[in-house]
């Protein structure tokens, strides 16, 4: 059975470091034998459709290709279209009202337990405010990701030890979902 999956990769393109172009990133998903390969932005969105497989092995056969051809290291997220698709409807923020800037996923390599966000006195960041979903984060930050004071703190590398993370703004979460919506037929 085929199915539709995003590629998440973390940290490239971002100010001339770790440049991986878009177009010889679809070559490596073609040579990994993935089919129907699209990019969305610069920032490492990757669309392809394979045989069903296990996430964890897609995302570890990726960064390995990325490897080889770049000759640097990337982590990747794989999700399959159920998963992006359940992330955007679960949403537990009012999305249609807000501006894509002021909503952002972080989708994460495992699911987080709440413990390790205990120690975040939410009540210091407000109104810029968070919740935990199924191996992703909704961050509402009204005044943008730039400006958010909440989203440095939820990024200290003591609360992602161990973790692959990496985030999107809400127009990327929405955009991802529609690219790997399966064809009507």
């Amino acid at each position: 059975m085929t199915t539709r999956y995003a590629a998440l990769l973390r940290g490239i393109n971002v100010g001339g470091h770790r440049k991986v172009p878009m177009a010889r990133l679809r070559e490596v998903l073609t040579g990994l034998g993935h089919t129907e390969v699209a990019t969305y932005l610069q920032r490492g969105n990757a669309v392809f459709s394979c045989e069903r497989a296990d996430e964890r092995e897609l995302a570890a056969a990726l960064e390995a290709a990325i490897e080889e051809s770049f000759g640097f290291g990337v982590d990747c997220l794989v999700r399959d279209a159920g998963y992006l698709s359940a992330v955007a409807t679960d949403c537990p923020f009012p999305a249609a009202e807000l501006t894509a800037r002021q909503l952002h996923v972080t989708y994460f390599s495992e699911r987080m337990a709440p413990e390790r966000f205990a120690g975040i006195d939410a009540d210091a960041f407000a109104p810029e405010t968070f919740r935990l979903g199924d191996r992703a984060l909704y961050l509402f930050a009204p005044d943008g990701l730039g400006r958010s004071r909440l989203g440095p703190a939820l990024a200290r590398p003591s609360l992602l030890k161990g973790i692959t993370a990496t985030t999107r703004n809400w127009n990327t979460v929405l955009k991802l979902v529609e690219l790997t919506r399966p064809a009507s037929g």
